[in-house]
């Protein structure tokens, strides 16, 4: 499916009114499938949707390791997206002790939660790090604008992206919803054995609590905001040992966790 639509539209300019075309970004439910069960419908961009479902399905526990996701396959219907997905026996034992019903996640990181011990999994921490430099970062977030093309045609989407240690961008992903476009990252990089020892990851979002589990989760070791954390992601990144970045600019940056390993 094409992530962008046309649209007529009507531009109100100094009173006058014109006629005139956009381009918007497509929003559309997308139902995860795992071994037959429906477990969650995600509002998101209906591309790199193979990338999307291995990305959540990692970043949220689902799955240990990308070889416990057997098969995918994606389908279109009258509704909106199926990504059916074939796991590892094991893995879907547990998956139906979860009990979750998180429907419309593009901007709630905790829908459908049934207890507080499930906000905070067990997180293993980061025992590796490597020294970036400010330059590095300025270096991505000028790149970074330029690797956002659906963002470039609409204004309406997020990214995440993933840049090695000189700060070049080489993996991009955008999304309406900014988890899953971190989902797509992981997916596309865990899939393809990207070491996250060599590098780091920005988001176009603020840092919110689940964007720094499902990178601690993951395994990346620095993350990379334009905008603000929660106190919460704070804690969170100091407590899995996650460098933590946030209202990333050029010349500008604050790090509110792993000042160490920035030179």
């Amino acid at each position: 499916m094409n992530p962008l639509s046309e649209a007529s539209i009507w531009r109100l300019e100094d009173g006058v009114i014109t006629p005139t075309q956009d381009v918007l970004i497509q929003e559309t439910p997308v139902s995860l499938v795992y071994n037959g069960v429906s477990h969650i419908v995600l509002m998101a961009t209906p591309h790199d949707l193979e990338a999307l479902a291995l990305g959540f399905s990692l970043s949220e526990g689902i799955i240990k390791r990308p070889s416990q996701l057997y098969d995918v396959e994606v389908f279109e219907s009258e509704q909106g997206m199926i990504v059916d997905m074939e796991i590892a026996s094991e893995a879907f034992v547990e998956l139906k002790h979860r009990r979750r019903n998180m429907q419309g996640r593009t901007g709630c990181g905790l829908c459908g939660i049934e207890n507080l011990e499930a906000v905070k999994p067990e997180i293993a921490t980061i025992d590796y790090h490597i020294k970036i430099t400010s330059d590095a970062i300025e270096k991505a977030l000028k790149q970074f604008n330029q690797m956002q093309p659906l963002r470039e045609s609409t204004g309406s989407v997020h990214a995440a992206a993933w840049a090695n240690q000189d700060g070049e961008i080489k993996l991009s992903f955008e999304d309406v919803g900014r988890h899953n476009a971190l989902d797509k990252l992981i997916g596309h990089a865990m899939k393809h054995q990207i070491n996250w020892k060599e590098g780091f990851v920005v988001v176009s979002s603020r840092a919110s609590y689940e964007m720094v589990l499902k990178s601690a989760l993951s395994g990346i070791s620095c993350l990379v905001a334009v905008s603000a954390p929660t106190q919460f992601a704070v804690n969170l990144a100091k407590e899995a040992g996650l460098t933590l970045v946030g209202f990333a600019r050029p010349h500008r940056q604050i790090v509110y966790n792993g000042i160490e390993n920035l030179i």
